[in-house]
């Protein structure tokens, strides 16, 4: 009985990577029979939890069955969180929102009860949905901060004495949770939905209040021995004596950061430089929309908030030229928030390749802009639990905890 769980959740966590799969890709995915797999299959479909959804495309011989899960048969609780606000978020199996998204600022600077705030407000929006708690599969957090996934400890932010970050919020929802860093969670949505599916090497930088990087390595994330790789705002790439949040100077951070974006803004105003931009547009008091005031008038053709992102993109392809040398990716991706700027960080991006690389290296890398955008690390929270779906710790995860406490 246990076995036949296990093979009907392995069904399950696939075709909500693959959305439409055969028997025969199933079969292949498991790694068991096609017999067994059909068995299994008609179990979830007896269960309303899988749907025949039509054939193949023909190739020629027999159009084998299509295969999707149910997009209300279970929902996801997704957060995305950075250093000033949280967003969360309830997903079908389609990640399509079934609720609004819910902003809302929680710093996690100096702020003991960041923790409680969170599971909270986690309670508050899935009682508000009316879904009940046995249709959830989990919690995906993404969160910044130096961050060991397998263990559920943030080591920068979130400080829960005497339990991991994990535990903790479980304990307060009775859900299965499951952290990481909001880069590689970033990198896991562009792996599993966007520019980096069907890519074995690819680069994925998140540009916001950091610059942080997910590497996809072969295929598959790589989170590196203690689950810190990928730490690209700390590369010390400036003599510019600008102290950064990680307590070193001179770091990428320093220059390239939107909250560095929006400073200059901010100062080229006050220098007399020309702009459609208004000194109250560009407000340190609320980041978020100063960034987008900065964007939606570089998108205008204003010519100082052009060269501000340019200056930034410039020297995030400094950055990345160091990283094309030491791992030749495919492709490099810009994502996160700061990937609202388009294709107005690609030109600056390309000339520091041109000037910093060795051309055999770099030609054949491509520089790409995120479909995902702002969404990409709600997408990759969701990813992270289905990610984890088959385990069995995960099914035993609530009442391992429940006793716990």
């Amino acid at each position: 009985m246990e076995r036949n769980i296990l093979y009907k959740r392995r069904i399950v966590k696939h075709l909500y990577f693959g959305n439409m799969l055969s028997c025969a890709d199933l079969s292949d995915k498991i790694h068991k029979s096609i017999p067994l797999t059909t068995k299994m299959l008609g179990k979830l479909m007896e269960e309303g939890m899988v749907t025949e959804t039509g054939y193949a495309a023909s190739t020629g011989g027999r159009r084998p069955v299509m295969y999707s899960l149910k997009e209300d048969v279970m929902y996801v609780v997704s957060v995305a969180m950075d250093q000033l606000v949280t967003q969360i978020a309830i997903l079908d199996m389609q990640n399509r929102n079934v609720s609004s998204i819910e902003l809302f600022e929680l710093p996690l600077t100096k702020n003991p009860d960041a923790p409680s705030a969170l599971a909270d407000k986690i309670n508050e929006i899935i009682s508000r949905s009316g879904i009940p708690k046995n249709k959830i599969a989990g919690i995906g957090i993404g969160m910044p901060g130096f961050v060991n996934s397998a263990k559920g400890i943030n080591y920068t932010f979130l400080e829960t004495a005497g339990v991991t970050i994990s535990q903790y919020i479980s304990a307060k929802v009775k859900l299965p949770v499951f952290i990481d860093n909001d880069s590689r969670l970033i990198a896991l949505a562009e792996l599993k939905f966007g520019a980096a599916r069907q890519r074995k090497n690819a680069l994925v930088i998140n540009v916001g209040w950091g610059v942080g990087l997910g590497m996809i390595l072969e295929g598959e994330l790589f989170r590196g021995h203690d689950g810190f790789a990928g730490e690209f705002s700390h590369i010390p790439l400036f003599l510019n004596n600008k102290l950064c949040s990680c307590g070193k100077s001179g770091c990428l951070e320093t220059e390239t950061s939107l909250l560095v974006v929006i400073e200059k803004a901010s100062k080229g105003l006050e220098s007399g430089k020309l702009s459609t931009l208004k000194h109250k547009e560009l407000s340190a008091d609320h980041p978020e929309k100063a960034f987008l005031n900065i964007v939606a008038a570089a998108g205008k053709g204003d010519k100082f908030a052009v060269e501000i992102l340019s200056e930034a993109g410039y020297n995030i392809g400094r950055g990345v030229a160091i990283l094309i040398h030491l791992l030749n990716p495919e492709v490099v991706i810009l994502s996160g928030r700061g990937s609202s700027a388009g294709k107005i960080w690609q030109a600056p991006i390309q000339q520091a390749l041109n000037e910093h690389c060795i051309p055999v290296l770099s030609a054949n890398t491509e520089v790409e802009i995120s479909a995902l955008g702002y969404n990409a690390e709600l997408t990759g929270a969701a990813a992270l639990v289905m990610e984890n779906y088959e385990q069995e710790e995960t099914r035993n995860l609530t009442h391992e905890i429940n006793r716990m406490f």
